[in-house]
């Protein structure tokens, strides 16, 4: 399944794709919701991207805890929902785990990963770095085995976040993720 459709963000209309995953060897990936990639989320010319990205995340429940790269080795979060917000720079991302789709992302783009999305960067250009931030009341873990089928379901039953991190009550998690549920 991939979607595209625009959504503001203030003024400026973000474009996105939204993508299913399914488990992929190791790496459960989240064959319930979708991964979706905001492009140009955020205008890279305003410049202080980073900090953008820590005021819209905050804005809607999706606290941002850190700014640091992407791991170059295949890991997932079981605890955890994740958004990157692409504060310099332009990668290559392997999404899925070994041998999934790589996506191309650069400054001003998002990625929100479901809990248990396969992630790992794969190349660079430029000072490639990152936002991240989790909804609020998830704490993220960094996996690199198989879930136990307890852990499993706990990831399953993660609690859905009330807001899309980019736009709020109206963006791509709204329309896809809650209507999942």
């Amino acid at each position: 399944m991939q979607e595209h459709s625009k959504h503001g963000f203030d003024a400026a209309q973000t474009e996105y794709e939204a993508f299913m995953l399914e488990p992929h060897d190791w790496v459960p990936n989240n064959s319930k919701l979708p991964v979706v990639i905001y492009r140009q989320a955020v205008d890279p010319a305003i410049g202080d991207l980073a900090k953008a990205f820590e005021l819209l995340f905050a804005r809607n429940e999706w606290p941002p805890q850190w700014r640091d790269g992407i791991f170059d080795y295949h890991h997932f979060h079981s605890t955890a929902h994740e958004v990157l917000g692409v504060s310099d720079g332009s990668a290559d991302v392997i999404v899925g785990g070994p041998g999934g789709k790589v996506v191309s992302v650069s400054a001003g783009d998002v990625l929100l990963l479901p809990a248990g999305t396969g992630h790992c960067l794969q190349s660079f250009e430029g000072r490639f770095r990152v936002v991240g931030a989790y909804p609020a009341g998830q704490q993220w873990d960094i996996r690199r085995e198989a879930l136990t089928p307890q852990e499993l379901a706990a990831m399953h039953a993660l609690p859905f976040p009330k807001m899309d991190p980019v736009d709020g009550k109206h963006g791509p998690l709204c329309e896809h993720w809650l209507n999942a549920a």
